[in-house]
């Protein structure tokens, strides 16, 4: 196996255990070979105070339990693929050999992308043990901190630097954090952010790292006695591409379903490898732990003869940020209309259990599926809590097939400390079975200002107070409790008709009768957050 951590190590367990006999031998360039990666943002911030919390096996461990022959600091330089021999070097004493295989993994992961920045060289990355060791050193005695990236790991970064009371700018080159989500549903990320005080420069390019500042694009300079680049990873294929394996056009290593490369003797896992999307069979790199942990453990199942074809990927992600979880699955918005996708969309914004028991706080859901069968395509959720909670039962949904409407038919578990007798996801399937047997008709935040161009009146059944404490423009306001009465009122023509999350305009359809009504997906609430992202 040449690299450990996930993948690598996965493999070399699982193929122990089904294989007592079989030599292993495990190369790995850093001086740690199981490490909880994850973890590393939150020991720089004090959060995992102990160190060797993170170190999940050791070399020594691992030999006498499973016999693996682990070498750390040892680097795999080139793979003669005729003679099935890898070259190593130790990275201390540049002493070189050569090992034999039979077969061999490849689980290289990937790199920091750094940029051609001028001053990038004093940019700190976060990707293994050593990265994090040179992070906690550099925040003693730091005030200010510029992160570069809003990604998962940036994000991760950027809260454990306020945790140690360093004033934090963000830079990320794209209008939102987090690419994945939608801009409705990243709105309230960025109002968290500022709400702790970071700096939030939103599509804002870095050109110059000096030595106590970051210059922009736009001429602009923040303070920054620490610079972190979190822009992102890219597989490291290179040991691969000398060895003539294909590499795919995202960059990856290609692999068939029992990730076999294109030597029959060679495997690849994790990261640095090409995965099947869920939804329509392309190639998509997707760097998540579980993915390169099952790539893994089905690698060491083939070896041993009884291996099964590799899952394709949704890209299931959540990031914790200042009391937020956020969290997605499958395809966003964006990426469906981009890829001319049809589609229907449901947002919600329920509470995370029964209103009634303490701590009860609001989720912002959104649902995409098909509209011909109601197959769900992807989902997203921000909120303090209940977040990952729905988003592992509709992830889990959509790899069995289960349809947007048949959420309501889940039987999920109840008390009102947990949830709510009709579950949030529940919910989501009483929506989307509305929207797709055609009851009730929709339209997007996003779309209504067009729509009144055109000449569509809004109605606002909210409350007097509600409407006053904010509007959409030219929206007239009748209560839903007061609409039956009020009937007359109602200017003709077709209505866009919204409350404060789409459960009383919902009531609001049905009494306007034979009108051409709308009702506003997710109300005031999703419509505000899309026009300020």
């Amino acid at each position: 196996m040449v690299g450990g951590v996930a993948g690598g190590m996965s493999a070399a367990t699982r193929l122990r255990r089904l294989d007592e006999q079989m030599e292993i031998i495990v190369l790995e360039r850093s001086g740690y070979v199981s490490f909880a990666n994850c973890g590393l943002p939150y020991h720089v911030g004090g959060v995992i105070e102990d160190r060797s919390a993170l170190l999940l096996q050791t070399p020594e461990a691992l030999w006498e339990r499973f016999r693996i022959d682990v070498r750390v600091g040892t680097e795999a330089t080139a793979i003669d693929r005729k003679r099935k021999v890898v070259s190593v070097r130790d990275v201390a004493s540049g002493e070189e050999s050569e090992l034999e295989y039979d077969k061999l993994v490849l689980s290289p992961g990937s790199r920091p992308v750094q940029p051609p920045i001028p001053g990038i060289e004093r940019a700190l990355t976060l990707r293994n043990v050593e990265d994090t060791d040179a992070l906690v050193a550099a925040v003693k005695g730091a005030e200010t901190a510029v992160v570069i990236g809003g990604g998962f790991i940036g994000l991760e970064v950027v809260e454990n630097l306020l945790h140690l009371g360093i004033k934090v700018a963000l830079v990320e080159a794209m209008d939102q954090v987090m690419a994945p989500l939608d801009p409705e549903m990243v709105a309230p990320v960025h109002a968290r952010l500022r709400e702790h005080g970071v700096d939030l420069r939103l599509g804002a390019g870095v050109t110059d790292i000096g030595e106590s500042d970051v210059t922009l694009a736009d001429g602009s300079t923040i303070p920054a006695d620490l610079v972190v680049a979190a822009i992102g990873v890219r597989p490291d294929v290179d040991l691969a591409r000398e060895a003539g394996l294909q590499i795919g056009s995202l960059g990856g290593i290609v692999v068939d379903s029992r990730q076999i490369t294109s030597d029959c003797d060679i495997y690849a896992v994790g990261d640095a490898v090409q995965k099947d999307d869920a939804l329509n069979d392309d190639a998509v790199m997707v760097p998540l732990a579980n993915t390169a942990n099952l790539q893994g453990r089905r690698v060491a199942d083939d070896i041993a003869g009884r291996g099964i074809p590799a899952r394709p990927v949704q890209g299931t992600a959540i990031v914790g940020l200042l009391g937020l979880q956020i969290a997605s699955t499958g395809w966003s918005e964006k990426r469906l209309k981009a890829a001319g996708k049809k589609y229907l969309v449901v947002h919600t914004h329920p509470a995370s259990h029964a209103t009634y028991y303490p701590g009860a706080s609001t989720m912002a859901l959104k649902l995409m599926f098909r509209p011909e069968n109601g197959e769900i395509m992807g989902a997203q959720g921000v909120g303090e809590s209940g977040v990952d909670k729905r988003i592992d039962v509709i992830a889990t949904a959509m790899a069995g097939g289960v349809t947007a409407p048949q959420l309501a038919e889940l039987e999920l578990a109840y008390a009102p400390q947990f949830g709510s007798a009709k579950d949030a996801v529940n919910m989501l399937g009483f929506v989307a079975e509305n929207r797709i047997t055609g009851l009730e008709k929709s339209i997007q935040w996003h779309e209504v200002a067009a729509a009144q161009e055109e000449g569509a009146t809004v109605l606002d059944v909210r409350t007097e107070a509600e409407h006053a404490r904010g509007a959409i423009p030219d929206a007239v306001n009748i209560p839903l409790d007061e609409l039956r009465d009020r009937l007359d009122e109602v200017p003709e023509g077709k209505l866009i008709v919204h409350c404060g999350v789409g459960i009383r305009s919902h009531a609001a359809v049905f009494i306007l009768g034979d009108r051409e009504v709308l009702n506003l997906d997710g109300g005031y609430t999703t419509w505000k957050a899309g026009t300020s992202a």
